[in-house]
């Protein structure tokens, strides 16, 4: 069977892999799960978690305007967290084949190409994910130009779906450069001065892994968002 009415969406976390490098196997693991159950808390009613696939999860949602406003809700809620890394999202929407509980097409393929190409905290989608969800209220789209997705033939112009809406900053954040988490600044355990600004870490074991090589993590050093 094959339906034309549904967005399928890779939500993942950033960082992962530093992540796991930096506090191990288990830890990596317990961040995962922890991911995906709050993912499935949010998802709205005709949507579903089809599989995980290590940190990812792929899901379908009918509508694509409730595909946007859940990447969005990912992002915030789940990759805004101390000690958690950001969540990023990347969705396609189109045909699919159905075989059992499993999804297969090139709708999927483009939709995890998608989301390779998304940064820390980010929401991006095609123009057909676009044209699908029409205007959201309190929801702007930035416009990213066109990409060459790997191992796609057709290029894919993609566009960032970004909150409008007024918020308050209540907290002020950091992310840890070597493992890639996010820390509160007030909750951080540790903070270094390095090239003439704080860095703020989540343990003192990423800490001391900083000391040791501070030129391999300098570039990630003192990225922090709201």
């Amino acid at each position: 069977m094959t339906d034309e009415h549904h967005t399928f969406v890779f939500a993942d976390l950033a960082g992962f892999t530093a992540l796991t490098e930096a506090h191990g196997d288990e830890h990596a693991a317990d961040i995962a799960l922890e991911f995906c159950r709050e993912l499935n808390r949010r998802l709205p009613d005709d949507a579903e978690d089809l599989k995980m696939l290590g940190d990812a999860c792929l899901l379908r949602v009918a509508a694509a305007r409730d595909a946007v406003a859940l990447g969005l809700r990912l992002t915030d809620e789940l990759g805004r967290r101390h000690g958690f890394p950001d969540a990023r999202v990347g969705m396609h929407t189109g045909g699919a084949a159905r075989r059992g509980d499993d999804w297969f097409g090139s709708t999927i393929n483009i939709a995890a190409r998608v989301a390779e190409l998304a940064g820390p905290t980010e929401v991006l989608l095609t123009a057909a994910t676009l044209q699908a969800a029409g205007t959201l209220d309190g929801v702007g789209f930035e416009d990213r130009g066109t990409y060459e997705l790997r191992h796609v033939t057709a290029p894919a112009h993609l566009y960032r779906a970004r909150a409008t809406g007024p918020f308050e900053v209540s907290r002020m954040w950091s992310v840890d450069p070597v493992c890639q988490m996010r820390v509160e600044v007030q909750r951080a355990a540790m903070a270094i001065r390095h090239g003439g600004s704080e860095v703020f870490f989540c343990s003192p074991s990423c800490a001391q892994e900083f000391l040791r090589k501070p030129e391999r993590y300098a570039r990630q050093a003192g990225r922090s968002g709201s």
